[in-house]
């Protein structure tokens, strides 16, 4: 859904501004906001990757939302009540929240988005990390009607979420782009069209002027934000970077503020380079190999067991992305809220040459090997630096055991729309951020029916199981060992291969106050300041 039109951002000055929502020519500096890619979409109903994350947390406000420390504050709502069985939570909206348009605010606002993200119709990716509320599993699943969701507004300021099960993390899932509120007229009005410039009307911190794919996305400050008195910056450009080499030298250049992503094998100079504006911090994510096992020889564990054994972590990790990343022999990162340390794949401990033996041995039982056809594998990933310089490397790990690989990339919005939608492949680049932190949300991942986040469409029974049991557990420990025992079926059978978990990395310049990292990510336009 992108615009048919093209505008032009006139460098540092004013800015053509079309449309109905109250974005206005402004003048001034513009904060120009390096960003992961072009995003697909700025339905928050139908994203689904932190570059088009990091663009609705400044359009969109949620009940809750997150500040520049990564924190809960409140967003739409100023504050809440949970029931003594901790299965509803009565939200109160703040009298002063307005749409970009000057419309209020209304909890029938947030209703309406619920309904919607839910709704088959929708076909929302993500819309599975809300099947905590009540009926949501089977609005989703067309079994019930939209109207029977968990959600309520008995008044115009008052939103009632009942939920199926006690969700320790709900909070913090509501300040997710999938709990975000749409604007009922614009989406009846406009139909998928209601993301255009000209069209968007949004309850954030700031409104859309310019959507030019490729180039940038143009947001100005929404002068009916209820604080937007404290917002300092009023335009801001992100651009697309997924070509990291050029964004350091368009950062030094002076043609972009920060970026949100650095080429990992340059750490030690752009450090010498740029000194303490090179900022690394906490992150929950996770860098793995999603296998599709609908097709041979993938469905064969010991194939899948044989590719794992061969990668050296430590290598991807402290070569390729310097203290970016450390090596992942689990799904889940260490120091996740509500779990206990996670399980562990098989042969970590092994020595380098004792794992590529075993993985030569696994694959000749598989069929393949000296004397025998050799293993071809396709691997897809989404270009950028660091990723082309992982995919060289694994391809070289590949062929210690004989495996031939062929590359095949593409953009991420490309790559990630492919296997969301089900297309072909044989081994491919998965990237997960968590959105609360809990295990459940790297974990939900691979269950079944998950279609737009599970490529390989892994299914297994006694996983599925282990995830239900655990959702209906209100003994967090007891939880815990659920969740603990799901991993452990997923390390075992490898429909993903974890190789690395993410650290967060970012050129802030010093014109640019205000930016703290943060486990979430979270760095809202509205709460930095730039310098003139």
């Amino acid at each position: 859904m992108r615009p048919d039109r093209r505008a032009c951002l006139l460098g540092g000055g004013a800015l053509l501004v079309a449309g109905t929502s109250s974005a206005r020519a402004t003048g001034g500096p513009v904060y120009r906001r390096g960003n992961d890619a072009d995003p697909e979409t700025l339905d928050p109903h139908k994203s689904s990757t932190v570059a088009e994350a990091h663009i609705l947390r400044d359009l969109y406000e949620g009940l809750l939302t997150y500040d520049n420390h990564g924190a809960i504050i409140p967003g739409a709502a100023t504050h809440w009540t949970v029931s003594d069985d901790a299965l509803t939570y009565t939200f109160h909206l703040r009298e002063d929240g307005r749409w970009s348009n000057g419309d209020p605010v209304v909890a029938a606002d947030f209703v309406f988005g619920l309904r919607r993200i839910l709704h088959p119709a929708t076909a929302a990716k993500y819309a599975e990390v809300l099947y905590p509320l009540m009926n949501a599993r089977a609005v989703n699943q067309g079994e019930a009607a939209p109207e029977s969701l968990g959600v309520t507004a008995p008044d115009a300021r008052t939103l009632v979420i009942t939920l199926d099960r006690p969700t320790p993390y709900l909070l913090e899932l509501l300040t997710h782009q999938t709990s975000l509120p749409v604007h009922p007229p614009s989406v009846s009005r406009f139909g998928d069209a209601f993301t255009r410039p000209g069209n968007l009307v949004s309850n954030g911190a700031y409104a859309l002027v310019d959507w030019v794919p490729n180039d940038r996305i143009t947001l100005t400050r929404n002068r009916f934000f209820h604080a937007a008195a404290g917002v300092s910056i009023e335009t801001v450009a992100f651009l697309p970077t997924p070509d990291l080499s050029s964004a350091v030298r368009r950062y030094a250049a002076g043609e972009i503020e920060s970026l949100a992503d650095l080429p990992g094998d340059q750490m030690a100079s752009l450090k010498a380079r740029f000194g303490g504006q090179v900022v690394l911090g906490p992150s929950l994510g996770l860098y793995a190999l999603a296998v599709n096992i609908r097709k041979p020889p993938f469905d064969d564990v010991r194939v899948r067991q044989a590719l794992s054994l061969v990668i050296d972590r430590e290598f991807l990790a402290e070569r390729l992305w310097g203290e970016t990343m450390a090596p992942a022999y689990s799904l889940c990162p260490p120091g996740l809220d509500n779990y206990r340390t996670p399980p562990e794949l098989a042969g970590r401990n092994a020595m380098p040459i004792d794992r590529e033996e075993e993985a030569r041995s696994l694959l000749a039982a598989a069929g393949f090997g000296p004397g025998g056809k050799p293993l071809r594998v396709e691997y897809r990933f989404n270009s950028t630096d660091n990723n082309r310089n992982a995919a060289v490397a694994l391809t070289d790990m590949w062929r210690g055991i004989g495996v031939e690989t062929r590359l095949v990339y593409t953009d991420a919005k490309t790559h990630f729309a492919h296997l969301r939608d089900g297309g072909d492949f044989d081994v491919a680049r998965m990237s997960w951020v968590a959105d609360y932190s809990d295990p459940q949300n790297f974990l939900f991942l691979l269950e079944t029916g998950n279609d737009g986040l599970n490529p390989g469409r892994y299914s297994n029974p006694a996983y599925d199981g282990l995830m239900r049991e655990a959702a209906a557990e209100r003994d967090l420990a007891r939880r815990a060992d659920l969740l603990f025992r799901a991993e452990a079926i997923i390390l075992d059978e490898l429909p993903w291969i974890p190789v690395l978990h993410t650290r967060s990395k970012a050129l802030i310049s010093a014109r640019l106050t205000g930016y703290h990292p943060n486990p979430r990510n979270a760095s809202p336009t509205r709460f930095l300041k730039l310098d003139a």
